[in-house]
């Protein structure tokens, strides 16, 4: 696949008024939020559960993409029917995380790098057969007492880069999401100031692996203050600050960035995209990549009753859709 090709899609997935959903969740993340609302964690019930997600009714109108994991980018419908060809025909485009988790980083204590990139040039290639045209891969930086290390933040800049260029190899356009965790107790100003340091390593790194960023998406966090600060941000600071630190690292070339919800309630994480979106024009598009803000009201009308509720279920995922489409263009308003 030419440069162009990368860098249509990557356009494509941050459409105006358009953004990503992730159901992207490993085995064993989705057992733990299926517990939570009762339902068996079997293939079977997780095959259902995205059939639910993807065969949405005008899912297409406001979502671009939808991240996908192994098992689910090989699933069919109950009518037989690969996800890959349903989505297609909606007008989303087929995604797949290819990281294979984060684990403990030897000589840091409490900090983690993403591991996968063994092998991963061979699945990419087995992916775009399947369908996908874009890929997700996840770092992950902790804020807390002397961390994150420049190492930490090295070793995952440089995993990320690594990854985006086996990507671009396979024609496939690479979304880089080093996550800065909302864990903690730290204030706004210290999450700008970790956040802006890992983003131009991050930028760094792809330079130095010779990726192409007309063909690339950012998966980002917001800048937040830590869960547990006890001096709470509004709305408006968020965005501000989150605008603020984008502008200082992330160069205008990049075809658009998504956010990640990163634990913040539906509610919040719509609120700031709108906000940010409100605040003049910026050189990137800016929209979204929700997974838990995406699904959870509707995986739990969905689990009360799997069989009689999917209509149901359905018409909460094309309202969120809709409401973080709207924020997508800075024109959602709540209870739009």
């Amino acid at each position: 696949m030419s440069i162009e090709q990368l860098e249509d899609t990557a356009k494509a997935m941050v459409a105006a008024g358009k953004g990503i959903i992730a159901i992207d969740e490993s085995t064993g993340t989705i057992k733990k939020r299926f517990d939570g609302v009762g339902v068996e964690c079997t293939e079977e019930n997780r095959r259902a559960y995205r059939e639910m997600l993807l065969t949405t009714p005008g899912l297409g109108e406001h979502i671009s993409g939808a991240i996908l994991y192994d098992e689910t980018l090989r699933q069919k419908t109950a009518d037989g029917v690969p996800f890959t060809e349903v989505m297609t025909r909606a007008g989303v485009i087929p995604g797949i995380k290819v990281d294979l988790s984060t684990h403990p980083l030897a000589g840091c204590p409490g900090e983690v790098v993403t591991e996968g990139l063994d092998g991963l040039r061979a699945r990419l290639k087995e992916y775009y057969q399947l369908g996908a045209r874009f890929a997700k891969w996840r770092a992950v930086i902790n804020i807390g007492d002397d961390i994150p290390t420049g190492t930490a933040i090295e070793a995952n800049c440089h995993a990320l880069a690594r990854y985006a260029s086996l990507c671009q190899e396979q024609g496939i356009v690479p979304m880089v999401e080093p996550e800065v965790l909302m864990d903690g107790d730290h204030d706004i100003d210290t999450c700008f100031e970790v956040t802006e340091v890992v983003l131009r390593s991050l930028f760094g790194a792809l330079f130095d692996f010779n990726v192409s960023l007309e063909g690339t998406i950012l998966k980002a966090s917001m800048v937040l203050p830590g869960k547990d600060c006890a001096e709470k941000a509004s709305v408006e600071e968020v965005a501000e600050a989150t605008l603020r630190c984008l502008k200082a690292s992330v160069p205008a070339s990049l075809p658009g960035i998504v956010f990640l919800s990163g634990g913040q309630s539906d509610e919040d994480a719509t609120a700031h995209l709108d906000a940010m979106n409100r605040m003049g024009t910026h050189p990137w598009p800016l929209s979204f990549s929700y997974g838990r803000a995406m699904q959870s009201a509707a995986l739990k009308i969905w689990a009360k009753d799997p069989k009689a509720n999917v209509a149901e279920a359905q018409k909460t995922v094309a309202q969120r859709a809709r409401e973080n489409g709207l924020a997508a263009l800075g024109q959602w308003s709540k209870g739009a």
